[in-house]
């Protein structure tokens, strides 16, 4: 019987999520209804074989596991680097410090070592090989598109570096959505430390679920770009899509660019997390003192039948929620998206905060937060858990629009303006996308 409900859930999620990028489409006659059945069709199909197939499913728990790895590996430099300065490893503050940003910085240099080795490039070919035949797209932004699986959405295009320039808008919006939807690898190894704190079982619980997230969310994000921009300028597919290739002169160049590049990302994603949780206590502290003020000229004009509105949240919340914050308005306006995904109605509102915080600020802040209420014992349902981790697993945010104009203008200045007109169709295209791989995990598991 749960089964059923939960599919139903999942189903009419997934037909509003569609149906908001139709009612958003510039082109509404112009769909391929064709591209978006295989490319559901694929999303799903790739779930169940990583989800619920024995064999694939071994594989996975094998990545899984070795993502894990990563993570001893990374624990013992920083643990030698930094030895005894601090104590108690199982602070927030160790974990995100000492394991979370060097786990940044080590695995970027390993990427780069499977670049120079070609592996990377292998498998990345593979998945767009795939997602040209089913989905009938161009060589470039299936590419692209699978690319961006495993890099960021501004190391992405460098892949396709060479087409830039002569893509469509639909090509561009592909290549941008593509980006939004999906996590990098350099952070990767990171949120599953994050979420798997110091446990080993559950950090390989966690790097499945987030690989998954990432794979199944390629083909959703060619499913609502085409929805949101419709291909115009009917192309053949490239035959001839050039591979990556790597730029490092030797093996030792190769550890020494991937080393500085995450070194910058983890700088960045440190500094970010930093001044927007700040900004986002701030808020909080605003909103809680202005609704204080409000409650206390209602009491002396209306008497004490008022009540306090604070405290009347703060009891309705079961104590989640402090009172009338910047995070429980984001939870109010997202609960009902939450609620659409699947996720279990006492948990709606904590979980649409998270959304919330990753659409306004970035998904790494999301995650702290998830992580952060799980520490102070906020008990998510085992699905509310599942469906936020898939939810959040993806750079759609409002910062993502200016890290691509300038990531992507800066290699093709031809298409800048391009960017900048589908820079919000691209948020909005690779947060449905998120949406529709939470709300099919919903389903699943």
């Amino acid at each position: 019987m749960d089964f059923f409900v939960d599919l139903l859930r999942g189903t009419l999620g997934i037909t509003v999520l569609l149906g908001t990028c139709y009612l958003l489409s510039n082109n509404r006659k112009g769909i391929d209804w064709r591209l978006v059945g295989s490319g559901m069709l694929l999303q799903i199909a790739l779930a169940l074989l990583i989800l619920k197939v024995p064999y694939v499913n071994v594989i996975f728990d094998y990545i899984a596991k070795g993502f894990q790895q990563i993570l001893s590996f990374t624990e013992a430099g920083a643990q030698f680097l930094f030895g005894s300065i601090v104590q108690d490893m199982g602070t927030f503050g160790y974990i995100f410090a000492f394991q979370v940003l060097p786990t940044i910085v080590f695995f970027s240099a390993l990427s780069a070592m499977l670049y120079y080795f070609g592996i990377l490039q292998k498998v990345v070919y593979g998945l767009s090989w795939l997602m040209s035949r089913t989905m009938g797209l161009s060589g470039p932004e299936s590419l692209a598109a699978a690319a961006n699986v495993f890099i960021g959405q501004t190391e992405a295009p460098l892949v396709i570096k060479p087409y830039l320039e002569g893509m469509s808008k639909s090509e561009m919006l592909c290549l941008m959505t593509g980006g939004m939807a999906t996590i990098a690898g350099g952070v990767f190894a990171a949120y599953v430390g994050y979420l798997g704190g110091e446990d080993p079982v559950q950090q390989v619980y966690f790097a499945k679920h987030l690989l998954t997230a990432s794979i199944i969310s390629a083909p959703a994000a060619i499913v609502a770009a085409k929805m949101l921009f419709p291909e115009e300028e009917k192309k053949s597919i490239t035959e001839q899509t050039k591979m990556m290739e790597d730029p490092s002169n030797n093996l030792l160049d190769a550890i020494s660019r991937g080393t500085t590049d995450g070194l910058k990302l983890a700088i960045n994603v440190g500094a970010m997390l930093l001044v927007f949780t700040a900004l986002i206590y701030m808020l909080n502290v605003i909103f809680m003192s202005v609704t204080d003020g409000i409650n206390m000229v209602a009491i002396e004009a209306f008497g004490n039948q008022i009540g306090d509105w604070n405290e009347s949240i703060k009891l309705a919340t079961n104590g989640r929620f402090e009172g009338f914050t910047f995070t429980y308005l984001l939870g109010v306006l997202f609960a009902p998206v939450a609620w659409i995904l699947g996720t279990p109605t006492v948990d709606i509102t904590v979980v649409g905060q998270l959304l919330g915080q990753k659409t306004v600020v970035n998904e790494f802040l999301a995650y702290a937060e998830l992580n952060t209420l799980r520490e102070a014992g906020v008990n998510f349902q085992p699905k509310s858990l599942i469906i936020a981790t898939y939810a959040l697993c993806g750079f759609a945010n409002f910062a993502s629009i200016g890290i691509q104009i300038g990531g992507i203008g800066a290699i093709a200045p031809g298409q800048r303006k391009a960017l900048t007109e589908l820079g919000i169709k691209a948020l909005i295209g690779g947060t449905i996308a998120s949406f529709l791989t939470a709300a099919i995990a919903g389903v699943l598991i």
